[in-house]
């Protein structure tokens, strides 16, 4: 996972109440911050190992759905063609 390949990194906090979101626009890297008034994000399912930081890979669309309080577990997903990311490290010569 890369920033530069237009990989976002999500950052949540343990009450589940504040995300942020770091990722590549033209120019540099960005930040964004959410802070929930009320309720917490529904997150997937994930194998938490105590004391350790673990990391989990989404779709963006499932993080739009977290984002909005929806849970991405009961949405019914349509088959859509995605495209495949450049791998840019086997162009490099």
């Amino acid at each position: 996972m890369d920033v530069q390949d237009g990989d976002a990194f999500v950052f949540i906090n343990k009450l589940c109440t504040a995300m942020k979101i770091l990722h590549m626009e033209y120019g540099g890297l960005v930040i964004y911050h959410m802070k929930l008034c009320g309720g917490q994000f529904s997150l997937p399912e994930i194998d938490f190992q105590e004391g350790k930081t673990v990391s989990y890979e989404t779709l963006w669309s499932d993080l739009v759905l977290m984002v909005q309080g929806i849970d991405a577990q009961k949405v019914k997903h349509r088959k859509r063609w995605i495209p495949e990311k450049k791998n840019t490290a086997s162009k490099a010569k």
